[in-house]
C-alpha cells in the first residue's frame, strides 16, 4: 500500500542544518528537577553502557553542570554525540518510570546539554597521563575505536588510532547526516579524545598500507580493530549493475564530503529532479530518504519487504521522514532493476501477511518508476586487515571471533576486535558498550604482558 500523504512541509527548504536546537539552560534545569531519583533507576538499566542517569540529572538540577559533565564522563567519551543519535526512545527514556503518565523525562536532551555546555565553556580539564602503562594501535576511528582509545588514554596507555580517511570519526563523521548530528561536534568529541595524549594518524589504511605484523614490529603491544563492516550488502536480483542503482553508504559519504568542500557537489549520485526509491526500512534507509529529499531530489519513496510495525528504524526518524515528505510502499519484494542503458524502475512482487507475521509473494506484479535506486539493507565487514594478516579467524559470514577472556582477544595473541567488526551492525551506543568491555580486555592483557616480561618470561 502506497502511503502519500500529503505534509505541510515543503522539502524544498529542507537544508542539513541540525534540526533539534537542544535545550536552553532554563529548559534543561527545568526538565532535570522533574526527575524523580529513584531509588532502582531504571533509565540506568536501559542504558548499554549503564550510564549513570540520574546522578549526572541531580547534580543539572542543582546547576552543577561541571560535576554533572563529570559524572557522564566516567562512562561515556561521547556524550554529546550520544545525546544526539542513541535510540533513547528505546533504551533509557523507554524504561523511565514517568512514562507511564506519558512524561517521562529527555534524557537523552539532557545529556547533549550537558556535554554542550561543558565543551563551550571550557568547564572539566583535559589532560594527558604523564606515565605510559604501554602502547596500543587502534584500527578505525568510529564509536567503538573511539571508545577504546579514549578508555585505554585515560587508563595511562599510549593510543595511536589509525583511520584510512583524511578525518577521524568513522560513521560518526561519514555515515550520519549533518541535519542529525553536526560534523563540529564529532570533531570537538575528538579533539577532547586527543588532549587525553591519543595520537590520530589519518589516511592510513591498515592491510594495504601498513599491516598488523607492521605494527607490532614497531612496539605496539596490542592492537584493536574497530574497522565496523565496510562494505555494504547486495541485492542479487538481476540488473544491479545498472548505472543508478546507488548504496546508501556511499550516497551518505559523498554527500558529507561535499559539504565539507572536499568533493563538488556534482559528484553527488542524486541531483535535483531526479525520482529515487530506498530499500529498507532501518535508519540508514530513514538517512538516505531525507538526505535525497535535501540534494533536490523531486520525490523519494521507500520500498519494504514487510509492513510498517516491523521497521527497525526508530518510530521518530520515522515520522520525521514522512513529515519531510518521504513515500512509503509496504509489502513491496524488489523482483529486478528495469533499464537498459540506466535504471528507469524497480519491479516489485506485492506481498501479503501469511499466518501472523510472515509474508508470501501474491503474484501480482508491479514497476515503480524512478531513476535512482538506494540500497539500505545492511553491511557486512571487509576483509583487508584478516587477509593481509595470519592467526586472525572469522564466522562463515565474515565477522571476526572473539573471546571471553581477555574480553575480546581474537585468535590472534595481542590482537583485539570490537564494534560492528564482530557482531551485525548496531547502534552506536551498543558498540561503545562493547568497546568499553574490550578496553577493559586489552588493559588486563598488556598488564599480564609486562608483568611476565619483568619476570623475564
Amino acid at each position: 500500500m502506497l502511503i502519500d500523504k500529503k505534509s505541510d512541509f515543503d522539502h524544498t527548504e529542507l537544508t542539513f542544518n541540525e534540526i533539534d536546537a537542544g535545550f536552553t539552560t532554563r529548559e534543561a534545569i527545568s526538565e532535570a528537577k522533574r526527575c524523580l531519583n529513584c531509588a532502582k533507576p531504571l533509565c540506568r538499566t536501559g542504558c548499554p553502557i549503564e550510564n549513570e542517569i540520574p546522578s549526572f540529572i541531580q547534580a543539572l538540577a542543582k546547576g552543577n553542570i561541571g560535576e554533572a559533565s563529570s559524572i557522564i564522563a566516567r562512562r561515556s567519551n561521547l556524550p554529546a554525540v550520544c545525546g544526539r543519535v542513541c535510540p533513547h526512545e528505546k533504551q533509557c527514556e523507554a524504561a523511565c518510570i514517568l512514562n507511564k503518565k506519558g512524561c517521562g523525562i529527555k534524557i537523552g536532551k539532557l545529556e547533549r546539554f550537558i556535554a554542550d555546555f561543558d565543551a563551550e565553556m571550557e568547564i572539566s580539564p583535559v589532560s594527558k597521563k604523564e606515565t605510559a602503562k604501554g602502547n596500543v594501535a587502534v584500527i578505525g576511528s568510529g564509536p567503538a575505536g573511539l571508545t577504546v582509545a579514549g578508555d585505554l588514554a585515560k587508563l595511562g596507555f599510549d593510543v595511536t588510532v589509525f583511520e584510512g580517511q583524511t578525518e577521524p570519526g568513522g560513521v560518526l563523521m561519514y555515515g550520519i547526516p549533518e541535519f542529525r548530528l553536526n560534523k563540529e561536534v564529532v570533531r570537538r568529541e575528538i579533539r577532547r579524545i586527543e588532549r587525553w595524549g591519543v595520537t590520530f594518524r589519518t589516511g592510513v589504511l591498515v592491510g594495504p598500507d601498513v599491516t598488523v605484523d607492521q605494527l607490532f614490529t614497531e612496539g605496539y603491544d596490542a592492537i584493536f580493530i574497530g574497522t565496523g563492516t565496510a562494505l555494504p550488502k547486495m541485492l542479487e536480483i538481476p540488473g544491479n549493475s545498472l548505472p543508478g542503482v546507488i548504496q546508501a553508504t556511499y550516497f551518505l559519504g559523498m554527500v558529507t564530503l561535499a559539504n565539507n568542500g572536499g568533493l563538488g557537489q556534482k559528484e553527488i549520485p542524486i541531483h535535483a529532479g531526479d525520482q529515487v526509491l530506498v530499500i529498507g526500512a532501518g535508519n540508514v534507509a530513514m538517512d538516505a530518504a531525507r538526505t535525497a529529499l535535501r540534494v533536490g531530489a523531486d520525490s523519494v519513496t521507500v520500498v519494504y519487504r514487510r509492513t510498517e510495525k516491523e521497521i527497525t528504524a526508530l518510530k521518530s526518524e520515522f515520522e520525521e521522514a514522512k513529515a519531510e515528505g518521504v513515500k512509503f510502499q509496504w509489502l513491496m519484494s524488489p523482483v529486478r532493476y528495469i533499464g537498459e542503458t540506466s535504471v528507469n524502475g524497480l519491479e516489485c512482487e506485492r506481498q501479503e501477511l501469511i499466518a501472523g507475521d510472515k509474508v508470501g509473494g501474491t503474484g501480482q506484479h508491479e514497476i515503480l518508476p524512478a531513476n535512482k535506486v538506494v540500497l539500505a539493507i545492511g553491511q557486512r565487514p571487509a576483509a583487508r586487515i584478516v587477509s593481509t594478516t595470519t592467526g586472525i579467524e572469522v564466522n562463515t559470514n565474515g565477522y571476526v571471533i572473539t573471546k571471553e577472556r581477555p574480553y575480546g582477544m581474537t585468535t590472534r595473541r595481542g590482537v583485539f576486535a570490537g564494534g560492528d567488526v564482530v557482531h551485525e551492525p548496531a547502534t552506536v551506543v551498543l558498540a561503545m558498550k562493547e568497546a568499553k568491555k574490550v578496553a577493559a580486555g586489552i588493559a588486563s592483557y598488556v598488564d599480564a604482558k609486562k608483568l611476565m616480561e619483568e619476570c623475564g618470561a
